[in-house]
């Protein structure tokens, strides 16, 4: 196997994935994905599209998932700091409902895989952040489902600093979506 250590969430199929980079004096060199090692992960999914977004400090995006056209995914954050989130809703998983929370930043060279049906959300913590994410199906804006990221069932500890200058951010979308129990 490439240089990549899988640390166990435990919550079924959802990892975390470290990598050690190749430095030396002109800087570093990794793979960010070899499908080789990834099955080897127990990771089979065919990536099909790669997204990339950038935020400023205390947007939150999500808690988003597709309903009929569910993807997995592969997260990391490029630039920055983001506090990345997955919610297991698969109904006849032992761990439903219940969600594991990661910091992700530029230097702490992890990964998060997020199998399909999860719910997924992040929260910038640096100035920016820009966050990649490669995606098992293509997007499809009809199908979008979402949970209020500050649900009391859920009670994702979300690290908001302790200032009164932090706002959390969220789109328009972000704040209509239902809570857990009304999924």
């Amino acid at each position: 196997m490439g240089r990549f250590n899988v640390i166990e969430t435990g919550i079924k199929d959802l990892k975390v994935i470290k990598f050690e980079p190749f430095l030396d004096t002109r800087g570093y060199f990794f793979e960010a994905y070899n499908k080789n090692d990834f099955v080897k992960m127990g990771i089979t999914e065919e990536f099909v599209q790669d997204n990339q977004s950038m935020s400023s400090i205390g947007v939150l995006r999500g808690l988003h998932f597709q309903k009929n056209f569910p993807q997995s995914k592969l997260v990391r954050c490029l630039k920055g700091r983001v506090y990345d989130v997955a919610v297991d809703i698969r109904k006849d998983s032992p761990t439903y409902g219940k969600y594991y929370g990661i910091e992700m930043t530029e230097d702490n060279n992890t990964m998060f895989y997020i199998p399909k049906n999860f719910a997924h959300g992040f929260l910038v913590l640096s100035d920016t952040a820009i966050f990649t994410y490669k995606v098992s199906d293509f997007y499809h804006p009809n199908d979008e489902g979402g949970i209020m990221y500050n649900d009391p069932t859920l009670n994702i500890k979300w690290p908001i600093p302790d200032d009164p200058n932090f706002k959390v951010l969220l789109s328009e979308k972000d704040t209509k979506h239902p809570l857990f129990n009304q999924l």
